[in-house]
């Protein structure tokens, strides 16, 4: 088992090295000329930002001083999403890169056309578009200085002045390698196989550094313009979404039954007390009937953000507020954080069910909490009740719907998943979840999943926005 473990680790060490050096590679060293400072800067970003990345999640997980956690949380979660689009960036950059280069030999060899064609017009028209010395001479009006015979180069003359002193010219300075005459003599074959050199102002070398230089700052732009728009998204806070649930046991009088279903808050190191109470805002404004809050509510210790989560005392529903934990409880302190939420007035729902007028209300602890005897207990949240009345179930995972259906459950409400938070991370979240965000029914229960209204990790969301969703029941009966 331990080898297997290190095999694994070794070969997601690989996999990062070896897509951070291609990212290295096309960013910086494919930019420049030459080993240089630049090249050197770009390793150092690159190294550091994963140094801090992976300094941001042990400290997390180990409980370090608070202060040092959020130090490291924001540049080092902020690299693991920018990072994460630069590598699909410059990967989407391959596409475009022979496009461009075509396109540049091409355009030079239309250019190149040109001038030939227009060299032939001169000719027919009866002017030569490089005379030769003898017929420029032919044409020096009567009168006017004979053309010198020497061999030996012109010396220039002054005005009016006898030609007395020849001044020899000066031999040509040899060009640099980056000089337009030398960039018109390179005549490496093109990507499709033709001289693309000859016909080209940019030589081989220089035209595949500017193209390399145009994706790569391309890449870059993309990939800052993108997680600077998610993480705005999140600091911002998340939407309101509205969607309507009928279910066919709930009686004529609870139809419109509003409930805010709030998922994955993940007070923390980078989102804390401000944005929670733009949270709490959000929900109040929506005026629930109550309110659900179906886990992942804190990643750290009541001691550490138990000021970050006191906006929760303030929210307001006619029913109450309630509460089941999520995995990242138990990785904070599940017991102190129930006590907690329990104090600023939320009713934790630990594999208990409440009986509200018209359906009954319940809720499941998370499967992370097994490790600690703590794991779901169906058969004492649902076991006895009465099965005429409509149930609603509260468990933070959607994987939990198929003890859901077994049980009768009209509706489960869960969040976990975040949507994906990071596209393409949808398609991994698609892969462990049988419903990755919104409503689909499973038999006769239905399973609603929040895509969350905070964010684990990186404070950006890419494709999947953060959202509290008021759950509107309606009676088929109505």
């Amino acid at each position: 088992m331990v080898v297997v473990f290190v095999l694994a680790a070794l070969l997601v060490v690989g996999v990062l090295v070896t897509a951070n050096w291609y990212v290295w590679r096309r960013l910086f060293r494919d930019t420049t000329r030459a080993p240089g400072p630049v090249r050197r800067i770009g390793a150092a970003v690159i190294a550091g930002g994963w140094v801090l990345t992976v300094g941001a999640l042990v400290a997390e997980r180990a409980g370090a001083p608070f202060w040092l956690q959020r130090v490291l949380a924001w540049p080092g979660f902020l690299w693991l999403a920018l990072s994460l689009y630069l590598l699909l960036a410059v990967v989407a950059g391959e596409v475009v890169r022979p496009l461009l280069r075509r396109y540049l030999e091409r355009r030079a060899a239309a250019r190149q056309a040109r001038a030939t064609t227009g060299a032939e017009t001169g000719v027919e028209a009866g002017v030569e578009p490089s005379a030769s010395p003898a017929a420029a001479d032919e044409r020096i009006p009567a009168g006017t200085a004979p053309p010198q015979t020497s061999d030996a180069p012109d010396a220039p003359q002054s005005s009016g002045a006898p030609d007395t002193l020849d001044t020899p010219k000066a031999p040509d300075a040899p060009e640099s390698p980056d000089t337009p005459s030398s960039r018109t003599t390179d005549t490496t074959e093109g990507a499709d196989g033709s001289d693309a050199g000859a016909a080209s102002p940019l030589a081989r070398p220089s035209r595949r550094l500017f193209v390399s230089r145009v994706v790569a700052g391309a890449a870059a732009a993309a990939a800052v313009g993108t997680v600077g728009h998610g993480t705005y998204g999140v600091l911002s806070g998340p939407k309101v979404k509205r969607v309507t649930v009928p279910l066919a046991r709930l009686p004529r009088a609870a139809h419109g039954f509003r409930i805010a279903v709030v998922s994955d808050i993940h007070l923390g190191p980078v989102l804390g007390r401000g944005f929670a109470q733009r949270v709490v805002d959000t929900i109040n404004s929506t005026q629930p009937d109550l309110v659900a809050v179906v886990g992942d509510l804190v990643d750290g210790s009541v001691k550490d953000l138990g000021p970050a989560a006191a906006p929760l005392s303030q929210l307001k529903a006619r029913h109450g507020a309630y509460f089941v934990t999520g995995n990242h409880e138990y990785f904070s302190g599940a017991e102190q954080w129930v006590a907690e939420v329990r104090r600023l007035g939320l009713l934790p729902l630990e594999n208990a069910r409440t009986e509200l007028p018209h359906f009954d209300l319940a809720g499941v602890n998370d499967v992370a909490g097994e490790d600690e005897g703590q794991g779901p207990d169906y058969a004492r949240a649902l076991g006895d009740r009465d099965r005429s009345r409509a149930c609603v179930l509260l468990a933070h995972q959607p994987v939990q719907i198929h003890d859901a259906v077994d049980h009768g459950v009209d509706l489960q409400l869960s969040g976990h998943t975040h949507g994906g938070q990071l596209w393409p991370g949808n398609l991994i979240a698609g892969a462990a979840n049988p419903t990755v965000a919104g409503l689909e029914r499973y038999g006769d229960t239905q399973l609603y999943v929040s895509r969350g209204a905070g964010a684990w990790g990186p404070p950006t969301r890419v494709g999947a926005p953060s959202d509290i969703t008021v759950i509107e029941l309606a009676s088929r009966k109505a």
